[in-house]
Order: structure tokens, then sequence, then C-alpha cells
């Protein structure tokens, strides 16, 4: 299946995109010994019976590489005070676990310590989609702590509070 040339420039599309507030997580995973991560903040749960989830990947990232050929990786839904642990993750071309000590907390491959939630996935399929690739995971474990998460919204960090106060109504 070929895609017609888009007539919407991509960077409109990363600012409107922006719009829409994610949270941030790190994917990581191991292979040949080797520990590989990336930040993400394209990812979406599908599915919960059975649970699966999706993580997007830019084509040529070294961790999708990793991944696919590993089989599995760890989702690391990050807290507001991994901040620094997202940008590092973030830095292309870096040995992103450098100066880190691995931490495995019972999963098989190395998470981010103290992360909001791990979830620990075997590879299920991956699927060229523009200039990404769209992998997804089945769900073979969790682990959830309290804490507030990381937000990123219109290209920065943020932060994400609950609300309980009424909703406004629409205006036209």
């Amino acid at each position: 299946m070929t895609t017609a040339p888009s007539l919407i420039d991509p960077l409109l599309m990363r600012q409107t995109m922006g719009r829409f507030a994610t949270g941030v997580a790190v994917v990581t995973t191991e292979f040949d010994g080797v520990p590989h991560g990336m930040t993400v903040n394209s990812l979406t749960s599908v599915s919960l019976d059975p649970p699966l989830l999706l993580v997007c990947f830019n084509h040529g990232a070294r961790s999708v590489e990793a991944v696919t050929t590993a089989g599995g990786f760890v989702v690391n839904v990050l807290s507001r005070r991994h901040q620094e642990i997202a940008l590092r993750f973030a830095r292309r071309g870096e040995d992103h676990f450098a100066g880190l000590g691995l931490e495995y907390e019972g999963h098989r491959v190395p998470v981010v310590p103290q992360a909001l939630a791990h979830l620990e996935c075997d590879l299920e399929r991956t699927v060229e989609a523009g200039d990404h690739t769209v992998v997804f995971g089945a769900v073979t474990g969790v682990c959830t702590r309290e804490g507030d998460p990381l937000g990123f919204y219109g290209g920065r960090f943020s932060d994400i509070v609950p609300h309980g106060q009424a909703l406004d109504p629409w205006f036209f």
C-alpha cells in the first residue's frame, strides 16, 4: 500500500499534535547483554483483554532494532521527578545507561528505578507507518506505585494534576 504525498507540513502536524497532552515513558530492553532505552510519549493502551499496548519509534532509532531483535521490552512510566532521566534517554546516539547501575526489580530487562509503572511486554508485532515503526507489545507483567506523573505538552514537560471541579459548558 502506498500513501499519497501529504499536503500537511510536518512541522505544522508536530505543533498541532503537541496540543494533545501525554505522559512520558522510557522503553528499555536488553540484547546480547547490552541495555538499550529511549524516551517516548507515543504510547497507547490497545486492548485490556488480552493486554496489549503500542509504542511508536522513529525510523532508524537504535532502540527499535534492539526491541525487535530482543523480542521483549519494558515500558517505564515516568514520574515528574524523572525529568532528567527523560532527557537523558531522549538524546540521540548516546549510551543512555552510562554511569547508571542497572536495575531489574524482578524484570527480564533493566528498568527505570521508582518509575510509576513498569509494563513488561513480549513483542507481539511491528507495523511500518509513515516515518515510524509501531511496536505492539503483549503485556506479561505490571507493577505500579503512587506518585505524580511527568507530562508532555506543547514540546515541553508539564504537570498532570487531577481535577475535581465542575466541567465548563461548551461555547460556540
